[in-house]
């Protein structure tokens, strides 16, 4: 483990492997057999579970679990103390339960005290807001809020709100005023 930073109090498996540039902070675990990307942070008192796979520069804020079967993609971010599912029927003496897997695409932000139930993709770019509770896949670039969340709107790259400035009978454009980026919605009839 290279170039990593790893706090004295923080529990690292050595079968864990761990990308260059990474740091992970006071009491932070990571189980054998997961992969942490390069540059990434692990804030304090973080789980992560065996078999987790986290790409390169995500920041997981404080009190976080990542249990087994997510996986966050690059540049992700989680905010304190969200929380992730893997079972949707969870009992203390079931024995044959499966993991149901949650994937966070490229780029997504998960807010403060978010909950994100299993079984679910966060799409690329989209901002879930503190406390929401999601409990559907979510859009590229969708700004959700609420529990159960629902979609408000959308977000530039930069996580800035849009506004529509431009309706077409099959797509919409929303414009960032801040730093101008552009996103086109578009609409497909669905058999």
């Amino acid at each position: 483990m290279n170039k990593v930073y790893i706090h004295p109090s923080a529990e690292v498996a050595p079968q864990a492997e761990i990308g260059e540039g990474t740091k992970i902070w006071n009491q932070a675990q990571v189980r054998e057999g997961s992969k942490i990307g390069r540059n990434c942070i692990i804030s304090k008192d973080v789980y992560i579970d065996t078999g987790v796979v986290i790409g390169d520069g995500v920041k997981i804020q404080n009190g976080v679990s990542i249990y087994k079967g997510v996986t966050l993609e690059d540049e992700v971010f989680v905010g304190p103390h969200s929380t992730f599912t893997n079972d949707f029927r969870p009992r203390a003496f079931t024995k044959d339960w499966e993991v149901v897997p949650t994937l966070l695409r490229r780029g997504c932000s998960v807010g403060a005290n978010a909950t994100v139930m299993c079984g679910i993709t966060l799409g690329e770019y989209c901002m879930i807001a503190a406390g929401a509770v999601i409990t559907v896949d979510t859009l590229p670039y969708g700004l959700y809020i609420g529990n159960p969340a629902r979609l408000k709107g959308f977000v530039s790259r930069s996580g800035f709100e849009m506004t529509s400035v431009q309706a077409e009978a099959d797509y919409l454009v929303f414009k960032c005023e801040r730093t101008h980026e552009k996103l086109r919605v578009k609409f497909e009839p669905v058999d």
